[in-house]
């Protein structure tokens, strides 16, 4: 029998702002408590950043609207600052990305001193814009996030507890960095929680935005 057998799922990818190209996704870094704002409101003192990841194929692409995922009553939007690593390693380009959280399992997860997978790394739990090339735009670029037209989420990407080179810095002393690898740079205060029908608006000054509705199940 050969019921098993299947042809492997295609490499997920991002388009590429300006070019016909696509950037193949790898694997996504996620760093936490990464704005002192946030951390704060997450009941944490400023501290250093941690990692942890998602799959690629939860990268949700080309205006995608990601569906309400299952066992959750509290999603939550965390917009980000995307790294997009190129040839050797370097940041190539930067993107406007969205870290959904099924806030409540994270919640149990911490209570019981266990791994957050389930609560961050579930299908379509990276929502991420076009990638722009080349250096980041301004340093002091405004970062915000609005549902239904009213503003959540609105910070400075210089609020930032370590700064994206400072980032990969860290990162190439956990991983082997490669080509392909996306980092999301963490949330600036204000996260919360949606709900189907949501329609969510997120950018970056000088990137292209990302936006996206939540599709019920």
């Amino acid at each position: 029998m050969t019921d098993w057998l299947f042809s492997p799922a295609p490499t997920p990818s991002l388009p590429i702002h300006g070019s016909p190209q696509r950037f193949p996704v790898r694997r996504i870094l996620c760093v936490g408590q990464n704005y002192a704002a946030h951390a704060r409101e997450m009941g944490h003192d400023r501290a250093e950043p941690f990692f942890f990841t998602k799959p690629a194929d939860a990268v949700v692409v080309d205006g995608a609207d990601p569906v309400f995922p299952l066992a959750t009553a509290n999603l939550h939007h965390e917009v980000e600052l995307v790294c997009a690593v190129g040839v050797g390693g370097t940041i190539a380009g930067w993107a406007v990305g969205c870290d959904l959280t099924r806030r409540d399992l994270q919640a149990a997860a911490k209570d019981k001193g266990r791994p957050w997978d389930a609560a961050k790394g579930f299908d379509q739990s990276a929502p991420c814009g076009p990638i722009t090339p080349g250096p980041l735009p301004d340093p002091a670029a405004l970062i915000a996030l609005s549902v239904n037209g009213e503003v959540r989420q609105s910070g400075r990407l210089d609020d930032m507890v370590w700064n994206p080179d400072e980032i990969l810095a860290k990162a190439r002393t956990l991983w082997d960095v490669r080509p392909g690898d996306l980092i999301f740079t963490g949330t600036p205060e204000g996260v919360g929680p949606l709900q189907p029908g949501d329609r969510v608006e997120a950018s970056i000054g000088g990137l292209e935005p990302l936006v996206f509705t939540v599709k019920p199940r």
